[in-house]
């Protein structure tokens, strides 16, 4: 299969550090092309990951015949404008979560991608790693019963005014950077959408970001509760409770590429984890992974599993979230 021609938008650390090595690691994948805001950041970038194009703004390397596809990881604020952009340009995009600030703003992409005949997609690669695959197969499989309950917690200290992800204006704060992956965990296993939500925030009070919050969705089968916290010491974990059983996913969103990943079944015969047993997964790439599935989507015309249908939804979730902590009510998506 012919490799897809990719161009990615701006160097930001994410994609220089973590998604484009892992992209370049992929047969289906060929990083061609790199935009910045300056042709001499964007030569650098190039040079270090051995990109053979640099681009000065992202509308040249849009006007790029060559490119195919683009994977955008601007600031959340950028994602729906720059991604339209893309598509509008006539590329395939695969964009940073979350997509957009909301939801109104997110659905913009569906009409843009219907009129370009492109596919988009949100970059949650987590559901393409081998342990939530397998904690979806175990749940499908009843291995633990009926799925009930599910908890995570999702957490990183940083106190850097200058970092994005502290700037409220630009779409900073807690539950659009992290909290978005539980909530994107429990709707892959429970395979379902919530019917309502409540939520809890605590802002930061110089920099208003939401720097601890909480929330509780209420799916038909069950319920997910999250914590995700900018300010505390880094930790994550997924809790998957059955009526016969429960499994653990011990690094769920930041999978190590470079070692391998453990889930833990527990039958829940005795406490204090004696009747756990524990599932290890060879060494992989979660980026590698996603970049190749949609690569591979794009040469052999499929469809995804997880259009951009599923990620407005998301969006919908997190406007919700962020009104129940407005109102102190239950609020639907």
């Amino acid at each position: 299969m012919k490799p897809v021609q990719w161009g990615v938008l701006s160097t930001a650390k994410i994609g220089l550090q973590k998604v484009i090595p892992a992209m370049q690691k992929a047969d289906s994948c060929r990083i061609a092309a790199i935009a910045s805001r300056s042709v001499s950041t964007a030569q650098a970038a190039a040079d270090a990951l051995s990109i053979s194009k640099a681009y000065g703004s992202y509308e040249d390397l849009l006007a790029d015949p060559e490119i195919e596809a683009v994977y955008n990881p601007l600031p959340n604020h950028l994602h729906v404008p720059l991604s339209i952009a893309a598509i509008e340009a006539g590329k395939h995009v695969l964009c940073e979560k979350p997509i957009a600030i909301n939801a109104s703003e997110a659905a913009k992409l569906i009409g843009a991608r219907d009129k370009a005949g492109v596919l988009v997609q949100e970059a949650f690669m987590v559901r393409f790693h081998p342990q939530w695959l397998r904690a979806r197969e175990l749940v499908r499989s009843g291995k633990i019963g009926h799925l009930r309950s599910i908890h995570g917690l999702f957490s990183y200290n940083n106190r850097d005014p200058r970092n994005i992800r502290n700037q409220a204006e630009i779409g900073g704060g807690g539950l659009y950077d992290i909290g978005c992956y539980p909530i994107t965990g429990a709707r892959f296993l429970f395979e379902q959408e919530p019917t309502r939500v409540v939520g809890l925030i605590e802002r930061d009070p110089a920099w208003g970001i939401d720097r601890l919050t909480s929330a509780m969705l209420d799916f038909p089968g069950g319920h997910a509760t999250f914590s995700c916290a900018t300010q505390i010491t880094p930790y994550q974990r997924m809790q998957i409770f059955g009526t016969a059983g429960r499994i653990e996913i011990e690094i769920p969103f930041n999978a190590p590429p470079d070692r391998p990943c453990r889930i833990f079944l527990d039958d829940g015969s005795q406490l204090g984890n004696a009747g756990v047993r524990v599932e290890e997964f060879a060494v992989s790439d979660q980026y590698t992974i996603q970049g190749d599935v949609f690569s591979r989507a794009i040469r052999l015309g499929e469809s995804l599993e997880f259009p951009l249908e599923n990620a407005v939804q998301g969006m919908r979730i997190i406007d919700a979230v962020f009104r129940s902590a407005e109102t102190g009510q239950w609020e639907a998506p």
